[in-house]
């Protein structure tokens, strides 16, 4: 791919400050091509070329036939470098996947306070209902990726922090797309796995902020146990 122009990245950034300093929220709608031009003092051509980088990023978005709109700020874009980051990892095929589990524990670990000042002492039915569906397929000896990842998005729901939130879900993105394209079979203990979701839960609505800690531990040990696991062909 070729490096970007000076010029492109500096009209990036300028688009992107006038976003700012208009105040302008996801889904509001930008100037036209031409007002832009006429407004950073630039090319049709430095403003197209800008408006598709931002558009890669998810800072705008373009709406062919009805015009160019500030995007929804997501972290698609962040996922998708990860996971090709993962798959591209040189030399241990694995070493980037325990990254990608490392960063989620910490994420877990370290929200662990305000998880439990957020879900002290309330009865969350939709988080039981996960978990009753996870445990429910685990005894059928089936994964239950959509469960788990709303699970893990609902426990931060309550949190004064959406960013979080987010990193929590696109690290859990990153995770479960880069493990089948190493070709990795990971033989997780889905009932402990299931369980270990439960006992987060619990301890989060009873206050106990080490319980809750030492859950999260529970639940990516199979994980962290596969991948200490040396590779075929691999020395131990």
């Amino acid at each position: 791919m070729p490096e970007q122009s000076p010029l492109r990245v500096a009209t990036a950034d300028r688009i992107k400050d006038f976003i700012l300093s208009e105040g302008l929220k996801p889904g509001d709608v930008l100037p036209t091509e031409a007002e832009l031009c006429d407004h950073l003092g630039v090319s049709r051509s430095s403003v197209r070329e800008a408006i598709r980088t931002l558009a890669a990023l998810d800072i705008v978005e373009v709406r062919h036939g009805h015009g160019t709109f500030v995007g929804k700020m997501s972290l698609d874009a962040l996922v998708q470098a990860l996971v090709f980051r993962g798959v591209l990892s040189p030399g241990d095929d694995r070493h980037a996947l325990r990254e990608i589990v490392e960063v989620r524990q910490a994420l877990d670990v370290s929200m662990a306070e305000q998880i439990i000042q957020a879900l002290s002492g309330t009865k969350n039915r939709t988080l039981h209902l996960l978990v009753s569906e996870m445990e429910d397929l685990a005894a059928e000896g089936k994964p239950f990726p959509k469960q788990d990842r709303a699970f893990h998005v609902g426990l931060l729901a309550r949190l004064d922090n959406s960013l979080v939130g987010q990193l929590v879900a696109a690290f859990w993105d990153v995770h479960t797309a880069v493990v089948p394209k190493l070709g990795l079979q990971v033989a997780a203990d889905l009932e402990a796995t299931a369980r270990a979701h439960g006992e987060m839960l619990d301890a989060a609505e009873s206050g106990n902020v080490e319980a809750f800690r030492t859950a999260v531990t529970a639940h990516y040990a199979p994980i962290v146990r596969t991948l200490e696991v040396p590779t075929v062909g691999a020395p131990a």
